[in-house]
């Protein structure tokens, strides 16, 4: 009996270049990323990929006429299935061109959501991409497939045949909405137990954010000898994972491996993944981990800053860059980059392939972490019970003496301790 072999889609990648768009990013590194977004998706096979320049998006069908011709010849020629559109097509648009190519596609919306629906693995984060995607969907149903004259069929969660949520109307979605909020609600609660739970454990927590690809995963497994998916590909891990490390000659940490971010992220999943980077706001330093091999590095880490920015990270949170992947570039720019790194107190030049670098940034985060510890005295009375808990809980009691006004406690503690205390 013969094996049947998984399915290929054979696809091709467009990435429309608008020229009357000022702030649109450079075409070449944006197709290249709208590949590797495509190469993350497992069942693809990218035929090809091209940029389509457009003095103005064309409200029907997103292209002109004369380009959606050459387009179909092309598809037809390559036997193209699936059409990849790096940017926001309305479902006008889609269904448009759909039936112009006789292929079915995805905008970076839909290819986003149909990555994070096969990378989630925890329960948060299955529920978070499925009320992302139904959010998505949810116009596009009631606006592009009111008779339901053709169904895309798609790879998997978004779109697939036969699903309920192509199938269901407006108000069924409404109904599978408040039903996963229910139960993200509960989740998000045991998350917060959790959290209230570490924050007991007087380990400082460091988050590593960073583009996607940037390498975080790698970073993360040889710091802490964990199994986190560590592959050359856009979101390779979705979930934060945390894992205690100790610092050589340093205190434990908690070291949180967060999702990688990316530019022009779906609305949908900003809000949808916003708990995932709850840590980062939690954190007493943060790790910026960026691909400084890429040719888009200082792009990538402008919106990496935007995000963080938006997250509402405050500028008091110690941050330092990792320029990682410097085993990626040849000798003389390495150098060059590392003695540029050199120049900077809070930016370390590392591999987190071959441990180059890795010395010299650990020894940075015990400075920081443990620097600004400070001794200090405090008098408690009797009926500050609850500060006085606090203290002990944080482990950050070096001595006490009871006296009849009340307890006089020695604590060491860093600014960020300070201010939690006085907000008691």
């Amino acid at each position: 009996m013969k094996e049947h072999k998984a399915r290929v889609t054979p696809a091709w990648v467009l990435h429309p270049d608008i020229t009357s768009d000022r702030s649109r990013r450079a075409a070449g590194p944006a197709l290249e990323e709208a590949v590797a977004l495509a190469a993350a998706l497992p069942g693809l096979e990218v035929l090809g990929s091209s940029v389509v320049r457009l003095p103005k998006p064309h409200p029907g069908a997103l292209f002109g006429s004369g380009k959606i011709e050459e387009l179909k010849t092309l598809f037809k020629e390559q036997d193209v299935e699936l059409v990849l559109v790096d940017g926001p097509v309305s479902p006008v648009q889609q269904r448009n061109l759909e039936k112009a190519w006789g292929v079915k596609l995805l905008d970076r919306t839909g290819l986003i959501l149909e990555i994070f629906s096969d990378r989630a693995a925890t329960r948060e984060g299955v529920l978070q991409v499925e009320m992302a995607a139904l959010s998505y969907q949810r116009t596009r149903l009631v606006r592009a497939w009111t008779h339901l004259e053709r169904q895309r069929g798609g790879l998997g969660f978004v779109g697939g045949p036969g699903e309920t949520q192509i199938e269901a109307d407006r108000r069924a979605i409404d109904d599978q909405l408040v039903n996963l909020r229910r139960q993200l609600d509960k989740v998000v609660k045991t998350r917060s137990l959790h959290r209230a739970a570490r924050a007991k454990v007087p380990y400082p927590i460091v988050a590593l954010v960073g583009y996607t690809n940037a390498g975080k995963s790698t970073l993360f497994n040889r710091l802490t000898g964990a199994e986190v998916m560590a592959k050359d590909m856009l979101f390779a891990t979705l979930d934060p994972t945390m894992r205690a490390v100790k610092l050589p000659n340093g205190p434990d940490v908690i070291l949180s491996d967060t999702v990688g971010f990316i530019s022009d992220l779906p609305t949908e999943l900003v809000a949808a993944f916003r708990a995932t980077l709850e840590e980062v706001l939690a954190a007493d330093l943060i790790l910026h981990v960026r691909d400084i091999s890429h040719s888009a590095t200082e792009e990538q880490a402008q919106d990496v800053r935007d995000i963080l920015n938006s997250l509402g990270v405050t500028e008091t949170t110690p941050l330092l860059e990792v320029w990682n992947k410097i085993d990626a570039m040849d000798d003389e720019v390495r150098e060059a980059t590392q003695a540029r790194a050199e120049r900077s107190a809070d930016v370390f030049a590392t591999s987190a392939l071959t441990g180059d670098g890795l010395d010299a940034l650990l020894g940075a985060v015990n400075r920081i972490l443990e620097g600004d510890r400070r001794e200090e005295t405090l008098h408690l009375g009797f009926d500050e019970g609850r500060k006085r808990a606090w203290l002990f809980d944080k482990a950050l009691v070096e001595d006490e003496i009871q006296d009849e006004t009340g307890y006089t406690v020695r604590v060491r503690w860093s600014a960020k301790d300070a201010r939690q205390f006085e907000t008691l």
